[in-house]
Formats: structure tokens, C-alpha cells, sequence
């Protein structure tokens, strides 16, 4: 099966493949439609379903992947949480999915909250440059227990079940 990604991000394209290793997994530069930093689930959700359905509509692919991540307040909880979200279309069906959600460090939360993206503010924390496209801030923050690749393995193969199942 030919799959069309949204994103030319390495992370993302390896995420896609683990989750879906019967496939051949296209990059496609598109855009999210939704700001840099995504804020809150709507938002978030709203980026992975527009890229999917983007790459989908820029190819001859039988689906179309989106993946996006995003900041939001989680009720009954404190502070600014990393999500991660997935969307899968053929066109007519949609699956979403979501991977772990991280409370982010305090200083990390300010910094995003007061308008930064997530990515560039952990390159500057850890003095580093492009951090999104390795182990991501889920890495870091979990000290390499998971890194940004495993997380977003989860969000496309949760996404992905309606069309790898007949249970729906």
C-alpha cells in the first residue's frame, strides 16, 4: 500500500513506517494550516487532518498521514502538556490517534506559553539545533526512556486502525 505523509520530517516519516510497515511511505511537503505551534487538541487534531488530507490530495496514494504536535492545558491537571496527534484518511474515512502526553518543565511552559514554539525553545535549553528531528522534547524529558520517533509511532497506528482492522 502507498501512503502519503505530511511532512518531510525525517521523525515523522520513520514513525509512519514503523506503524505501518506494509506500506511504502511517501514525504509530502504540506502545510498545516493550523500556527507553528499548535495550541490545544483542536488545533493539534485540526494540523494532523489537514496535512493528511494535503498529502492525500498531492499524490495518487490510497491514504494520506498527518501527524502534528501541539501544547494544551489538560483538565484537572496543572501545567502545559507536549501532545502528539495522528490523523489517516483514504479520502472518505478518518482514523485519529493520539500518542503520550508530557507535562513540560516550567520554564518550558512559559517560554510556550508566552508565544515560542516547543522545538526551538528545547534547542536553546539544551544549546543544541534540531532537536524535532531526533529524539524530540519526549526524549528529553523522559531522559531516552521514549524519544519523539516512539511516541508518534503510537498516534499513527492508533489513527491507522480503521484501515488496517475490520473492527470498525
Amino acid at each position: 500500500m502507498h501512503v502519503a505523509v505530511g511532512s518531510e520530517n525525517p521523525v515523522k516519516m520513520a514513525a509512519t513506517r514503523r506503524a505501518l510497515p506494509e506500506t511504502v511511505a511517501e514525504p509530502v511537503g504540506v502545510e498545516s494550516g493550523v500556527p507553528e505551534q499548535p495550541r490545544g487538541r483542536d488545533q493539534t487534531i485540526g494540523g494532523a487532518r489537514n496535512r493528511a488530507e494535503a498529502a492525500l490530495a498531492a499524490t495518487d496514494a490510497e491514504l494520506g498521514v498527518g501527524i502534528e504536535g501541539g501544547v494544551a492545558r489538560v483538565e484537572g491537571t496543572e501545567g502545559l502538556f507536549l501532545i502528539m496527534w495522528a490523523a489517516v484518511t483514504d479520502g472518505e474515512r478518518w482514523g485519529v490517534g493520539g500518542g503520550p502526553s508530557l507535562r513540560l518543565p516550567e520554564d518550558v511552559a512559559a517560554r510556550v506559553a508566552d508565544g515560542a514554539e516547543l522545538g526551538p525553545v528545547m534547542d536553546d535549553l539544551l544549546d543544541t539545533e534540531g532537536v524535532a528531528e531526533r529524539e524530540g522534547a519526549a526524549g528529553v524529558l523522559t531522559g531516552e526512556r521514549i524519544d519523539r520517533e516512539s511516541a508518534l509511532v503510537h498516534a499513527v497506528a492508533s489513527a491507522a486502525g480503521p484501515f488496517v482492522t475490520e473492527r470498525y
